[in-house]
């Protein structure tokens, strides 16, 4: 037993050191290559194209993902489609050598990437409970958690660097080297640890069969189709902020650049405190409340986002109060996002993982552009305070009715117990 709590710690560490690989890599590589090409054809459409292709793979295929991560070894997932993601970005590199460097080239790519990347990531996530052992399961969603939070401040700021200072042709070079590595680190590790790849029901079920029963599983398990409802809906409210936020602080408040990016980047740094918070912590006791408080606390900070277009405040103050709201908006979105990850590995059974989590990602991706598109139009048309405060009370009185009594009592039983509250109290 001591051996395999080695082991897993192990896992714990190389499942950080390739997440940090595939998330951080991947931020690097869209941030410098969209750069890249604004900067060869002067053209923003080229450049939205660029990110379009981060997202229409990700929407179409994450359930596909989801069933070949259910069926097929997990560990042959995982090294096939990193050592892919080292082909794509070499093909690349050659290609630019021998042709140059077209925009067409590097669309292929990212689509490619993103593919192969979205194997990586579906089949990884859906083997936390094979490769940890379950009371480090929160430690490890919450790493995923930094991992992330981490890539959105640094890839950035890496790839603007890398774009200003560096060859491309050394750009990727770094980036073959960092694929090569990820693949060593994840041949060592045991995918099997605590439990087996698949059981010869699950071999029988055609690939329309199985995306099917992925959906069915969800919508027979009402805790999981709770939880995953309410990812959904925080991943399309999320949209008013990542709109509003530059709208209101350089559009309207007239904030400058340099506050702007450092109000920007304390977003990120929240949810980094809240992957720190909860990766140190205990286990939480009701992880559904702490789902339902973290959403309260987002729905209120979003409506107290326009306060300074309410109350006049000085241009100081102005930055302090944004810096401070969206660092508690990072926190929160922490706060809700982990437990319902530690959730979903425990509650969902091994053999339905990678669908609920590739079905979780097409819903997720599919959702932000609607809601860009829906947000941008409800700005221009009510403005910030007419868009915010309703959509803040509206996520309010959704995370009340979604997380309402009935559902906590049923996901947690044992609330119901007199010891509950000491309990709650002693994690919370």
């Amino acid at each position: 037993m001591d051996v395999k709590l080695k082991r897993a710690t192990y896992h714990l560490w190389t499942f950080a050191f390739s997440k940090f690989i595939s998330s951080f890599g991947n931020s690097i590589y869209v941030f410098a290559m969209s750069l890249f090409i604004l900067t060869m054809t002067g053209s923003a459409m080229n450049f939205a194209i660029n990110m379009i292709c981060t997202i229409l793979p990700r929407t179409i295929l994450a359930p596909i993902a989801g069933y070949v991560a259910d069926h097929f070894p997990k560990k042959v997932i995982v090294l096939s489609s990193q050592v892919v993601s080292f082909l794509i970005v070499s093909g690349l590199l050659v290609y630019m050598v021998t042709n140059g460097l077209s925009v067409l080239a590097i669309y292929a790519t990212t689509v490619l990437l993103t593919i192969s990347q979205m194997f990586t990531g579906v089949a990884f996530t859906s083997s936390i409970t094979r490769l940890i052992d379950e009371g480090r399961i929160q430690k490890a969603t919450a790493i995923n958690q930094m991992v992330v939070s981490f890539s959105t401040i640094g890839g950035p700021i890496i790839g603007g660097m890398l774009f200003a200072f560096s060859p491309i042709q050394v750009f990727l070079v770094i980036f073959i080297i960092a694929f090569f590595l990820a693949v060593c680190v994840e041949a060592t590790m045991d995918f099997t640890l605590y439990g087996s790849e698949r059981t010869k029901e699950e071999k029988k079920e055609n690939m329309w069969q199985g995306m099917k029963a992925g959906f069915l599983f969800i919508h027979q398990q009402p805790i999981i189709r709770s939880i995953v409802g309410i990812a959904l809906v925080v991943n399309f409210f999320t949209g008013a902020l990542l709109i509003g936020v530059p709208f209101i602080l350089v559009e309207i408040l007239q904030v400058d650049a340099r506050h702007f990016g450092i109000i920007e980047g304390i977003l990120a740094g929240g949810a980094l405190l809240g992957g720190v918070y909860f990766s140190i912590k205990k286990d939480v006791a009701f992880p559904l409340l702490n789902v339902k408080h973290g959403l309260l606390a987002f729905s209120c900070l979003m409506t107290l986002f326009v306060l300074p277009l309410i109350v006049l405040i000085p241009y100081n103050g102005i930055v302090i109060f944004y810096s401070m709201v969206m660092l508690l908006i990072g926190f929160s979105m922490t706060y809700v996002n982990t437990p319902i990850g530690v959730l979903l590995q425990k509650r969902v059974s091994d053999q339905y993982k990678g669908r609920v989590f590739g079905i979780l990602e097409t819903g997720a991706t599919s959702l932000m552009p609607l809601s860009f598109i829906l947000y941008g139009f409800i700005y221009d048309l009510l403005g910030p305070i007419g868009t915010l405060l309703p959509t803040g009370i509206f996520l309010l009185c959704v995370t009340l009715y979604m997380l309402r009594k009935k559902i906590i009592l049923s996901a947690h039983p044992e609330l119901n117990s007199p010891k509950a509250k000491t309990i709650e109290n002693s994690y919370t």
